[in-house]
């Protein structure tokens, strides 16, 4: 299997870096971004084959990003992340491509393991 290229995304500053220092932590680097727009600008340079990525930000939403990053890039998979104790945003996202979705607070384990089954997707994406 291929190394993870992982981007996050999350508004919260504080979850987002707490996060990416988890993961590297454990061997795992991230890339961070906390904005949609950042976040389509890394994917675009970067090109990571998973994005992390908060349905709830302020300005691009996170349904937002999964779409237009879907059109582009079909073969990056995402996972969202929600804070709302209901899945209909996860749901919807699953209808727009998204790999997966997650509810906060994540357990890092539970988020690497879905971060390394997306990634094999996407490598048969590829192929």
């Amino acid at each position: 299997m291929k190394e993870l290229k992982i981007l996050l995304v999350d508004d919260e500053e504080e979850f987002v870096s707490t996060l990416a220092e988890r993961l590297q932590f454990r061997n795992i680097p991230a890339l961070v971004a906390t904005n949609g727009d950042d976040a389509i600008r890394i994917v675009d340079t970067e090109r990571p084959s998973v994005v992390v990525l908060d349905v709830m930000m302020p300005g691009i939403g996170g349904l937002e990003v999964l779409r237009r990053v879907k059109i582009r890039y079909p073969e990056t998979q995402i996972i969202l992340l929600t804070g709302r104790s209901s899945t209909k945003d996860g749901i919807k996202g699953m209808r727009l491509g998204a790999f997966d979705y997650l509810m906060k607070p994540i357990k890092i384990e539970e988020l690497i393991e879905k971060m390394k089954e997306a990634l094999e997707a996407s490598e048969q994406r590829k192929k």
